[in-house]
């Protein structure tokens, strides 16, 4: 199905909805409107507001997409981390990883176009939607709440990622005052992002959902994900920690960790249990090259086409576990080895290891179509915002410890007790690095800490006073992203980061 609305670009940002909704992920699409949109006769029924609002659902593949060389936003960001090497042949990941890239970068104008573009559809969303009539209140609200929570996804990753961004909040048109918009200090965005996620909290949204959709633990995930980044660099509002710690608090009881590793990338748990919101996927609708991206290059581990090492883990990153961490034994989070497809008695080697955790059983057995989701937000992320926002506050404490060792105990580690505030604040952290590795959560957290976790010594350092496993100083540019060229050519009111 197509929105047939007429479109606007200025400034590299797309003003008025022009895409295409597909089917999309089945779990998203629950309604489907039955005709094609024209200017005069969108919004008119609930119908039209549900497919809307799937639409913002399906803008988040772009986070997946990208070339063969492995050039997909998901990568880019880890990359920017220093934990991980990519193939040769991608000159943008080389570059990234040896902190010699440029504004034209084309992963930068990817991430920038696209959440503008989410944010453009949230903005009709919210303006629209309120005025169908006859609509099911409860429907209407719940619609909303997931247009500003969508607005506040897409604004939290430019405003970290290139820090000052224009703030637009309304739909825009040829005769807009905002046509090229300047760009807005950082405090002003994140307080549209904290009032857009309270806003989602208030409309009436299931503490968890199975389906995919947003759900109020993920709305609350998300707002104590900013309560704790904005207690941090750059904006030290360091009365947030508790904002976090109390934001958080009541999802920790929604959700329970998964007994087998497996299930965060199997078919069978998707949206379940620990996963508190993820991309969607379903072969014959929307499909991705995680797996591929993530195997090492050109050694036929299952029935992929291609096998592109454009994400592998450096060995220095796997050896800083503890040893006896469950979640590096072969084929938790990382293997080695694998039998080659078709010939199951050879055992190929990869001399290297991977990501297991990115592995889809599934396909890599039968048709060689991923449809692994990719997971935004899950339980053990909550459990060491709570640690770590209220050991801000409080110091460690019983309920703070036990967020953190629950994640401990599974990876069949022994419990954390007996530290100070500083040395659990620094375990908090390590854990975060273990955990969470390659979910795009290490650069933001080099960002809001302007600290690096150095694998090679077991230690967090200054980043810019320190080597990644590659050998490279960080640059202290690199703690924003550049704004596209394309944007500053276009728009002489948008001036670029520092360094670029």
């Amino acid at each position: 199905m197509k929105f047939n609305f007429k479109k606007y670009r200025v400034g590299g940002l797309l003003l008025i909805l022009a895409a295409t909704v597909n089917s999309g992920c089945k779990k998203y699409l629950d309604e489907q409107a039955k005709t094609d949109f024209v200017k005069n006769n969108y919004f008119t029924s609930s119908n039209q507001a549900q497919t809307f609002v799937n639409g913002l659902y399906n803008i988040m593949y772009f986070f997946q997409n990208g070339d063969a060389y492995g050039e997909s936003p998901f990568i880019t960001m880890e990359l920017f981390a220093g934990h991980a090497t990519s193939l040769g042949q991608s000159v943008n990941n080389g570059n990234v990883i040896h902190q010699r890239t440029d504004a034209v970068n084309p992963g930068f104008e990817t991430v920038w176009s696209n959440c503008y573009k989410g944010i453009a559809n949230a903005n009709l969303a919210i303006e629209k939607i309120p005025g169908i009539s006859p609509m099911d209140d409860g429907l209407k609200k719940k619609l909303i709440g997931e247009a500003y929570f969508f607005r506040a996804f897409y604004y939290y990753h430019l405003v970290r990622l290139y820090g000052d961004v224009p703030l637009i909040i309304t739909s825009q048109t040829v005769s807009s005052p905002d046509l090229y918009p300047s760009r807005t200090p950082v405090a002003d965005v994140y307080k549209q992002i904290i009032s857009d996620l309270q806003a989602a909290e208030a409309s009436g949204m299931p503490n968890t959902d199975a389906t995919g959709r947003v759900s109020l633990g993920a709305v609350k995930t998300l707002l104590a994900s900013v309560y704790l980044t904005t207690a941090g660099f750059p904006l030290k509002q360091t009365e947030n920690y508790a904002k976090a710690a109390s934001e958080i608090q009541p999802v920790l009881g929604w959700y329970s960790l998964f007994n087998d590793y497996a299930y965060l990338h199997d078919n069978a748990h998707k949206n379940q249990q620990e996963l508190i919101f993820q991309i969607n996927y379903l072969v014959g609708t929307k499909t991705n090259a995680i797996p591929q991206l993530t195997i090492p290059f050109n050694l036929l581990v299952g029935a992929y086409g291609d096998h592109l090492g454009a994400m592998i883990p450096t060995n220095q990153f796997v050896a800083s576990y503890e040893a006896g961490d469950l979640r590096t034994e072969e084929r938790q989070f990382y293997f080695s080895s694998y039998p080659q497809y078709g010939s199951p008695n050879n055992i190929i080697q990869f001399g290297e290891h991977a990501l297991y955790k990115y592995f889809q059983v599934e396909s890599a057995a039968q048709s060689g179509n991923s449809d692994e989701n990719w997971t935004l937000l899950r339980l053990p992320e909550a459990q060491l915002i709570y640690a770590e926002a209220s050991n801000e506050v409080n110091g460690p404490t019983a309920d703070a410890y036990a967020a953190v060792n629950a994640i401990r105990t599974r990876a069949k580690l022994a419990a954390l007790s007996g530290l100070t505030k500083d040395t659990f604040r620094q375990a908090i952290w390590k854990e975060r690095y273990h955990e969470l590795a390659y979910e795009n959560k290490a650069y933001f957290d080099m960002q809001r800490t302007h600290m690096a976790y150095l694998p090679q010594s077991n230690t967090f350092a200054d980043p810019t006073a320190s080597q990644t496993e590659q050998g490279v100083t960080f640059k202290a540019q690199y703690y924003l992203w550049p704004i596209p060229q394309r944007e500053i050519s276009t728009n002489s009111k948008l001036t670029q980061n520092p360094g670029w």
